[in-house]
């Protein structure tokens, strides 16, 4: 295939992974393959101009085609995307652009963890919320004005003692906390209902219910990360930081991880920060968003077709990727326990390769239908074990069965049984295993028994 023919190629596979995440809330790729190939096709189009078209995703923001069933509504100020930067070059070179656009030696910026949900904007008429909308292709968007009623951290109407403008644009993100997410899928599960990929999705697919019952069901949060507009006779707080702390006065939640730094060293090191304790926050961030903090300054700077000058999100390494299930084997544990763990093609993600990824056991084997030959969602969080999240249903090869579980032990072949109060099964060789008999010796001489030094 010429470069041509992969740049009209990468076009359409874009616009139809657009459709998948912002439409349907089902990405079939994870987030660092669409960057991935993003990049790809802004190197092709830099390379032939002429190729170019319109309705490029390059060219556009957010969903390309919005659903024809809801009310379209036009934003004061576009709800432009921000420009990705994936390494150190990519944050030195915004700080280079930055510090030559403004004419000055060092930059103040403002670092906010970038949320994964979705973006919408609030509209206050007298104090009171009028309306509420997606950020849809970036200059309409889709009216979800009753599913935003529903979440109850977003203010109906002014509360404080702090001045309003007459009206008023209010922009952030709607998400799912990680604990109400996995009560979530646990409600799912127990209903025999599909489970949710992430915590995004979940979110994503409540707000574009069309019955806001449906909505309230699924417990949904927000945080503000700025104004889209206000009042031209009302003065907004002149540096992020400050908008960010009045907005927070007027009764929006906002982050608590915000902090100004100075320079590229602050911003890498804010990086290293917030991604060490990525896994403890109470919601999933994909990255940091860098502004710069002084509005003025941000004015002076301005806007790309589709991106401002003045801000950069920076993405950590994903923590979920596509892989193949090459082999499911079956290990045996101390108690006899028999795990079924997959053998995946090499993946790198959460900042490692990912060979292997526990399945648990036979029932959720079966409850997410994973067979070997699958496309799946591998996760891995911080230091959690690597685990199959999801299979992608529509790459399933024809020819793949369904997955067993031995009847007898992999290791010793003796019986493998059930207990009728147990999912698991079990290994009934007891110390003639071989396996049980290494994992009992390994469990006796480790720390948190006989703590036998110096033992290999």
């Amino acid at each position: 295939m010429d470069e041509v023919s992969r740049l009209h190629y990468l076009q359409e596979e874009l616009k139809r992974y657009n459709r998948e995440y912002h439409e349907l809330d089902a990405p079939t790729i994870p987030d660092a393959e669409y960057d991935a190939l993003y990049r790809e096709l802004v190197a092709l189009e830099i390379r032939h101009p002429d190729q170019v078209r319109a309705d490029s995703p390059t060219r556009r923001v957010g969903s390309l085609d919005l659903r024809r069933n809801v009310r379209l509504v036009q934003h004061r100020e576009p709800m432009l995307s921000l420009n990705n930067g994936f390494d150190v070059r990519d944050l030195q070179e915004f700080d280079r652009r930055v510090r030559t656009g403004l004419g000055v030696d060092e930059v103040d910026y403002c670092c906010e963890p970038k949320f994964d949900g979705l973006a919408i904007n609030l509209l206050y008429r007298g104090g009171a919320l009028v309306q509420g909308a997606t950020r849809g292709d970036g200059e309409e968007g889709e009216e979800v004005t009753a599913n935003l009623m529903t979440v109850k951290s977003i203010p109906r109407r002014r509360q404080g003692s702090e001045p309003w403008p007459e009206w008023l644009e209010v922009r952030g993100e709607v998400l799912m906390l990680k604990k109400d997410f996995e009560q979530l899928n646990r409600r799912q599960t127990g209903a025999g209902e599909r489970t949710f990929v992430n915590p995004r999705n979940a979110a994503a697919g409540a707000l574009r219910q069309l019955d806001p019952a449906e909505t309230a069901r699924r417990p949904l949060a927000f945080l503000a990360y700025g104004v889209g507009g206000c009042s031209p006779d009302f003065e907004l707080p002149d540096h992020q930081d400050a908008l960010l702390r009045w907005l927070g006065m007027l009764g929006f939640p906002v982050a608590e991880e915000v902090r100004v730094v100075q320079g590229e060293s602050g911003l890498r090191m804010f990086f290293e920060d917030l991604g060490a304790r990525r896994a403890s926050l109470p919601y999933e961030v994909d990255g940091v968003v860098y502004k710069v903090n002084a509005r003025k300054a941000q004015q002076k700077l301005g806007f790309v077709t589709r991106a401002p000058r003045f801000a950069l999100a920076h993405k950590f390494p994903a923590e979920e990727a596509l892989s193949t299930v090459e082999a499911i084997e079956v290990q045996v544990g101390r108690t006899g326990t028999l795990t079924p763990v997959a053998l995946l093609k090499p993946v790198f993600v959460g900042g490692v390769t990912v060979t292997r990824a526990t399945l648990h056991n036979d029932e959720e084997i079966r409850r997410k239908d994973i067979r070997v030959g699958d496309q799946v969602w591998v996760r891995r969080a911080g230091d959690v074990i690597p685990e199959v999240v999801k299979v992608v249903q529509e790459l399933r090869p024809a020819e793949t069965v369904a997955f067993e579980m031995p009847a007898t032990c992999p290791v010793c072949g003796s019986p493998a049984r059930r207990l009728p109060e147990e999912i698991s099964w079990r290994c009934s060789g007891g110390l003639h295993c071989p396996a049980q008999r290494k994992q009992a010796l390994l469990h006796f001489v480790g720390r948190r028994a006989m703590n036998v030094e110096g033992l290999g």
